[in-house]
């Protein structure tokens, strides 16, 4: 009542709540309006909603502001570089044709929500849980820095047309597998490694004691550190008298280095130990003798497994065949021998 309304100002409803909007301008900075979209097709349903907000200004004040873009950020393109140095005292899942308990060690890795998985190849017969790999492995991917999110973008089904964005926090994710040559490999552990709330690593293996290792360890981020170094334990289950328990199966030595997209140019290099091995250059790992493939080499099976463990064995075999066949020997010569002494022919 009393108020003059004018025909280009609006329902009085939606002026009142854009003046409320107004009065609490920290909170809200701009009046966002929502209109629902149709169309002629399907005049009943609504096709989407578009959001938008209008300033207008008066002429007599002169030209607005320079625009503001207020377009998505773009993420900055980061690549990962792991090198799997060692593995310490991993559980030995499996025992050989001997009873020896052993375990033929990998390491696989990848960045939670991305699909592309990368593994070291297999240290063979691990007597006492080490593994040697010297292993590089690289993983691109997109980051928001201003909101500490990896952006993914990927196909739901390889027939999609469109890519979908998902937004997911860092996280690289480590496991150790025991290889089978005839069933399936047999999983040992694993640790999950958020990169902007990274665990301290441990100067040595032997200072990772238990399960609760890392409850209170100082973490950091990898996007202010860039590179760290050290050991990292990995977590899994053994089973007990029908129970599975949670354990420490072993651990880790790893370096981790991010790189920005320049830097990634500036210093190239591959996966594995492949061309160019450079930053830094990994040599082959020196493994022990007994570190072998048995289907490849049957030579060192036999010297290792069934020569190491059955040598007095199979001398005393080999003894006792040539003592069988002096005696043999000796009875097949002793008649014609006893007849020429009787006849002294």
């Amino acid at each position: 009542d009393g108020i003059i309304l004018h025909q280009h100002l609006g329902a009085t409803r939606e002026r009142l709540a854009l003046h409320v909007l107004n009065s609490f301008g920290e909170i809200v900075p701009e009046h966002v309006e929502t209109r629902p979209l149709y169309t002629a097709i399907q005049p009943d349903m609504e096709q989407g909603k578009l959001q938008l907000f209008v300033d207008i200004f008066p002429k007599h004040i002169g030209a607005p502001n320079d625009p503001v873009d207020i377009g998505p950020r773009v993420a900055a393109k980061y690549e990962l570089r792991v090198i799997v140095w060692n593995t310490s005292d991993v559980y030995l899942e499996e025992s050989n044709l001997v009873g020896e308990q052993m375990s033929d060690i990998y390491v696989k890795c990848w960045i939670a929500g991305i699909e592309d998985k990368l593994k070291t190849d297999t240290h063979y017969r691990s007597l006492n849980g080490e593994g040697n790999f010297n292993w590089r492995m690289l993983f691109p991917f997109d980051y928001l820095e201003a909101e500490k999110i990896m952006v993914v973008k990927k196909k739901l089904h390889f027939w999609s047309l469109d890519t979908t964005e998902e937004r997911l926090p860092p996280r690289l994710v480590i496991q150790v597998w025991d290889n089978d040559t005839f069933n399936p490999d047999d999983f040992i552990g694993s640790v999950d490694l958020p990169l902007d709330q990274l665990p301290s690593p441990f100067s040595k293996p032997n200072k990772i004691k238990d399960i609760n290792c890392l409850e209170g360890r100082k973490v950091v981020s990898l996007f202010d550190l860039k590179q760290t170094y050290g050991w990292w334990p990995v977590f899994g289950e053994i089973e007990t008298k029908g129970k599975k328990d949670p354990a420490l199966m072993g651990k880790v030595e790893l370096t981790m280095e991010l790189l920005s997209e320049q830097e990634t140019l500036e210093k190239p290099t591959a996966n594995a130990r492949d061309e160019p091995n450079s930053y830094p250059t990994l040599p082959e790992p020196k493994r022990p003798a007994t570190s072998f493939f048995f289907l490849t080499s049957p030579w060192k099976s036999f010297k290792f497994i069934i020569w190491k463990n059955f040598k007095w064995y199979i001398i005393g075999a080999i003894l006792l065949l040539l003592l069988i066949g002096i005696i043999a020997l000796f009875l097949y010569s002793m008649p014609g021998y006893t007849v020429k002494k009787i006849f002294n022919v």
